[in-house]
């Protein structure tokens, strides 16, 4: 009997509440990927790190989608991962503890293989 072969998603979000509706899509797409049980890391760039920060994704709003807070805690909820860039953290003062539950640090390595091995990239 043949194993089912697992798909392998990656979503690259780099926007945060400067761009709530770029903020807002990795979680749209990562809920709806995982609702067909695909495998999905959602990776966090730039001022992207700042949509898995407690406290400032309570805040961010696009119209027409759901808050960022809902669609996070849906996209968790569903099992789907979030990593976000240490260097990025750092660079904004974001430490482990102000992330939310669960959330994994990348570096650049991580990332590149994780990528590699995926059946799709997208990047918002």
């Amino acid at each position: 009997m043949a194993e089912e072969k697992t798909e392998k998603m990656v979503i690259i979000g780099t926007h945060g509440g400067d761009d709530p509706e770029r903020a807002s899509l990795p979680y749209v797409i990562g809920s709806a990927a995982r609702a067909m049980d695909v495998e999905v890391v959602i990776a966090l760039q730039a001022n992207g790190v700042t949509t898995a920060t407690k406290g400032i994704y309570d805040h961010i709003f696009a119209g027409g989608l759901d808050p960022l807070k809902k669609l996070v805690d849906t996209y968790l909820e569903l099992g789907g991962k979030i990593w976000v860039c240490t260097p990025c953290i750092k660079e904004r003062q974001i430490t482990k503890e102000m992330l939310l539950d669960g959330v994994e640090l990348m570096a650049g390595g991580k990332l590149v293989q994780t990528c590699i091995a995926a059946d799709a990239v997208l990047s918002y």
